[in-house]
């Protein structure tokens, strides 16, 4: 091995997910502290952004689960680690790990593996296919709640051979944070969406999906309306249905049926996410399934802005109940409701005081710095 640490990481697509933010991060941190940075992925628009003179940027069919493209993959990547003889294989999701494992296996590699979800199993035979992610010199856990989700239910994957340990997701705390935002940009997103002044704007950001808990949400702000009338906010829901077309229609409808075309409004996409943080009031996360880490109030938190979210999964990690931000109970739109309204009537310096606490839980514990740091470190010790 030469001294200069190469690692290459293989990720099916680069979009503005969590895994997906996590591995461009490292990808160009690797660069910096003296290490050559290789990255195989098919495309996304993340791309666009990688440093071409710091990441070896190389493009593959890896997120194909086509077992034909899936062999033809490993050919390859095993051409790739013998040419610019890589030290770690780094693969963070199921089809490509895949390949990668076969490929550590023909170059004698060491692989690493980084376990971002909660897979479905309700078969062997997908249980089997998910092993993969357990199948690595190096294991990952982006949580807590992975780390236990995989102790419950792969114990017959794992060995004392093996290690397996937790680094939470982190995010770039500069680039959320409520001071890099500009005030004429603020108002121009402001009027774009059709917001008012005198009414609280509460944003819910994700992709549009049955999981992430979009129908209840819709119930819940019906509930406001109950109590509070038409007049007390506005709500944005902010992702892309990515194709769930029938969905998208459905929660359209339920809008339609509670008469609240006026205030819930339907965005597909944000370029500048702080942005759209910062001109909202409050910060929702709905899920009715366990999130793995839970981006969105991570980011919320970095921004200073109060976050009600579900209490399960990650959320209940990063979060710190009335403190940084409140949990509500998982799927009930009445628990929400109730405590949308509570936060309505908090004060102002009761607000700024939990977006103070939230910025300073997410840079201790969940910056781009420490996540980035800690795979390096670990890296290094694997290859040591």
């Amino acid at each position: 091995m030469s001294s200069k640490l190469k690692v290459l990481q293989v990720i099916p697509k680069l979009g503005y997910g969590g895994a997906e933010t996590g591995c461009f991060d490292i990808a160009h941190y690797l660069f910096e502290n003296n290490c050559s940075s290789f990255l195989i992925t098919n495309g996304g628009p993340l791309t666009k952004f990688i440093n071409k003179k710091k990441v070896k940027y190389i493009r593959l069919p890896v997120n194909s689960k086509n077992p034909i493209i899936m062999l033809l993959n490993t050919i390859l990547i095993s051409v790739i680690v013998f040419f610019y003889n890589i030290d770690i294989i780094h693969a963070r999701s199921r089809a490509p790990a895949w390949s990668c494992f076969l490929a550590s296996k023909i170059t004698r590699k060491k692989f690493v593996t980084t376990f971002h979800g909660t897979y479905n199993f309700k078969s062997k035979i997908k249980k089997f296919y998910n092993s993969v992610m357990l199948r690595s010199d190096l294991v990952i856990a982006g949580s807590n709640f992975i780390f236990s989700h995989i102790k419950e239910n792969y114990k017959e994957y794992l060995n004392n051979s093996k290690k397996f340990l937790v680094i939470f997701r982190g995010i770039n705390v500069d680039y959320f944070d409520a001071s890099t935002t500009f005030t004429e940009d603020e108002d121009k997103l402001f009027k774009s969406w059709n917001l008012e002044v005198e009414k609280k704007t509460i944003l819910l950001p994700g992709r549009v999906t049955e999981w992430k808990g979009h129908e209840m949400f819709i119930e819940a702000m019906n509930k406001i309306n109950i109590q509070l009338g038409h007049k007390s906010f506005k709500a944005v829901i902010l992702g892309s249905d990515q194709g769930r077309d029938l969905y998208k229609k459905k929660l359209i409808r339920l809008v339609e049926q509670y008469r609240m075309n006026d205030q819930i409004k339907f965005v597909d996409h944000c370029e500048n996410m702080p942005l759209a943080y910062k001109i909202s009031d409050l910060i929702v996360s709905t899920s009715i399934e366990p999130e793995a880490f839970g981006r969105i109030a991570v980011e919320a938190q970095s921004m200073e802005k109060p976050i009600i979210a579900s209490n399960l999964g990650g959320s209940k990690e990063t979060i710190v109940n009335n403190k940084t931000g409140i949990l509500f109970n998982a799927g009930d739109s009445d628990d929400l409701s109730k405590k949308i309204i509570e936060f309505f009537n908090f004060d102002k310096s009761k607000i700024e005081q939990m977006g103070k606490e939230g910025r300073k839980n997410v840079s201790a514990k969940f910056n781009v710095e420490k996540m980035c740091f800690s795979t390096y470190s670990e890296y290094k010790k694997l290859i040591n």
